[in-house]
């Protein structure tokens, strides 16, 4: 197993969710969504949803986060749908990346089915969690 960098080792499913938001922002991701499911789900903390304007961009989206993360040594535990590029689905242990082709997200209404589970803002997340 690899090590993490120490500044990474104790990084909480938060600060993950906040690289992966701000990795998709940087990739034109739309409608960038942060789920806070800690309590309703038992499999994650946070899911982190987004759309993709074509099936490369959302192939494009999740090569983005998973490189990102690589280089912090976090590699995803799981993931489905990449050869697609319909509905991506990266799973990083605290924090489950969705990403849809727009089109598709709409039907499956992840938003709406985990409607318990508290929306974090974006912009906060990402101003708690900026690089000094």
């Amino acid at each position: 197993m690899k090590k993490l960098k120490k500044e990474y080792a104790e990084k909480e499913g938060r600060e993950l969710a906040a690289v992966c938001a701000r990795v998709a922002l940087d990739t034109k991701a739309e409608e960038v969504v942060v789920l806070d499911v800690r309590g309703l789900a038992s499999f994650t903390d946070y899911f982190v949803i987004m759309s993709g304007r074509s099936t490369r961009h959302v192939q494009g989206l999740a090569e983005a986060i998973e490189g990102e993360l690589s280089t912090k040594r976090i590699s995803s535990k799981h993931s489905e749908g990449l050869r697609e590029g319909m509905w991506v689905l990266l799973d990083f242990g605290d924090v489950v990346v969705h990403i849809f082709y727009h089109e598709n997200r709409a039907f499956y209404d992840l938003e709406g089915l985990w409607h318990d589970a508290p929306k974090i803002d974006v912009d906060s997340l990402l101003a708690e969690n900026a690089q000094p």
